[in-house]
């Protein structure tokens, strides 16, 4: 059963996370997510699921425009900006950090959002110069 098809019969689904795009938040196959269905226009720093082709994608909004999203995973450095509410399917309306209730209607989540939102031109930065090292390490060594 996908997804769209739980969602529309009881009002929620619940899984596990598969990927690291949404990590530190998120991590691979240990933390449990809570998608409801979405009703109305979301905001910044909301967590949508929406269809990427055939896979489901899980992201952070990082900016709202009058024709959709920006949308960006927080281990991500790419952002995708052409993803309409018409594309969205549920949104993150809660998640366990292992067996820990994460509160995210609490202080600590809010300001860790608008905390990763802000540093993302350093963490580019500072991951694709990672990435130019390595690669030029491993030219070096051949």
């Amino acid at each position: 059963m996908h997804i769209e098809e739980v969602l529309a019969s009881q009002g929620v689904y619940i899984s596990t996370t598969s990927g690291v795009s949404m990590y530190p938040m998120l991590r691979d196959r240990r933390d449990t997510i809570i998608i409801r269905p979405v009703s109305g226009r979301l905001k910044k720093y909301e967590v949508p699921l929406y269809r990427r082709g055939e896979d489901y994608v899980l992201h952070r909004i990082v900016k709202v425009t009058p024709e959709g999203y920006v949308i960006c995973g927080d281990n991500c450095l790419n952002r995708e900006y052409r993803v309409t509410d018409g594309e969205i399917i549920g949104v993150l309306c809660g998640f366990y950090r292992g067996d820990r209730e994460v509160d995210m209607n609490g202080c600590g989540y809010r300001l860790y959002c608008r905390f990763w939102v802000a540093v993302y031109p350093v963490r580019y930065v500072v991951k694709r110069g990672w990435m130019l090292v390595k690669r030029g390490l491993k030219c070096i060594l051949r």
